[in-house]
């Protein structure tokens, strides 16, 4: 059935559950000069030294270390210091720390590293938008909701809600919770490998909210707005069930780490549990990473319906479609293209039940 997203409040019910992911875009783009001249564009990844999380990395008014990936990585030395100059005249001074990982060491004189990213950075578009950002990007690559700066890529199924759809779903009784998950640059990475077992899958950090996992537990159907927000609540059903078996390491969750564990608790059960594991451990909220890999023969849990856009071949996002609506999505898909969708960040929506 083909419609306008302005109208999904119709194609939803009341008391549904919509689940967005709240991550909000950070500038982590920059630019840099070597004394010669030459130019060196560093994009931030993941945050290493001193904090290896996100929120407290930003805040932080010291020198920083992240992994990065290096524009023109061949002209800049081991141990060199690059400049880029801030728009009072201050200096945000990069050294290059490790080649192999892209790891890079900032300092610059005050303020704290979140103000820094504002005064030098450029939202990172995706790769296969050929252009340079824009100050207009700031906003539109962005969801109307996002609050938690951390990613380097929009949820960018959430970015065609407006305040006036969300409206129209709370007028209807559609119920909403969000989940903040930090979009890495791996979302991207396509899968090479003929055997897409062998794909090393990227790692993502995300929040464990308690209150979260008590509107998941009490929601009649589950509606995740976007892949980001899918695999966040579904990688808490596993993590509810390493609780239950004395598994190690429960908020931490490997690409097949599901094989080896039993699947027979329901989700609300699963997270009945994890709810009770973060109760005892007076942790209202914590830090957790999944590298879940979601693909076709693994059964979703935790959802009754997905909004997404359309992903391309060979990318773990069609796999992740594939799980969920079987061979399906080829005849979705081959619609889509019939009817002249557009793909990608910036195009058309799906909800797929």
């Amino acid at each position: 059935m083909h419609s306008q997203f302005a109208d999904i409040s119709k194609f939803l019910n009341q008391d549904d559950l919509l689940i967005f992911n709240d991550t909000k875009v950070i500038p982590a783009r920059m630019f840099f000069k070597r004394s010669s001249g030459a130019r060196i564009e560093v994009f931030l990844l993941d945050p290493i030294a001193p904090f290896n999380n996100m929120e407290q990395m930003l805040k932080s008014e010291g020198p920083v270390e992240w992994n990065c990936i290096i524009g023109n990585l061949k002209k800049w030395k081991d141990g060199e210091t690059i400049l880029c100059e801030l728009p009072d005249g201050d200096v945000l001074e990069a050294t290059l720390v490790d080649r192999t990982a892209g790891r890079v060491r900032f300092s610059w004189p005050s303020g704290n590293f979140a103000d820094i990213l504002i005064r030098t950075g450029r939202i990172p578009l995706p790769p296969y938008i050929d252009r340079k950002s824009e100050e207009l990007d700031s906003d539109r690559y962005q969801t109307v909701y996002a609050e938690h700066d951390g990613a380097v890529a929009a949820p960018t199924a959430g970015l065609h809600f407006t305040d006036r759809v969300i409206s129209d779903l709370g007028t209807k009784g559609v119920q909403i919770a969000h989940v903040t998950l930090h979009v890495g640059a791996g979302t991207f990475q396509p899968v090479k490998e003929s055997d897409v077992r062998k794909h090393n899958m990227h790692e993502e950090v995300f929040m464990v909210d308690r209150s979260l996992i008590q509107s998941l537990r009490n929601a009649k159907r589950r509606i995740a707005t976007g892949t980001t927000s899918l695999r966040a609540i579904e990688s808490l059903y596993w993590m509810g069930v390493k609780a239950a078996t004395g598994a190690e390491n429960v908020l931490e969750l490997g690409q097949f780490e599901y094989e080896d564990l039993p699947g027979d608790m329901s989700y609300g059960e699963a997270l009945g549990v994890l709810d009770d594991y973060l109760k005892h451990r007076d942790l209202e909220q914590s830090r957790a990473s999944t590298a879940i890999m979601i693909m076709p023969g693994y059964k979703i849990q935790s959802i009754s319906g997905l909004i997404t856009n359309f992903h391309l071949p060979k990318s773990t996002l069609i796999m992740l479609i594939a799980s969920w609506v079987g061979n399906d999505w080829r005849r979705i898909y081959q619609e889509a293209l019939d009817n002249g969708y557009r793909f990608l960040s910036y195009g058309d929506s799906s909800l797929l039940f």
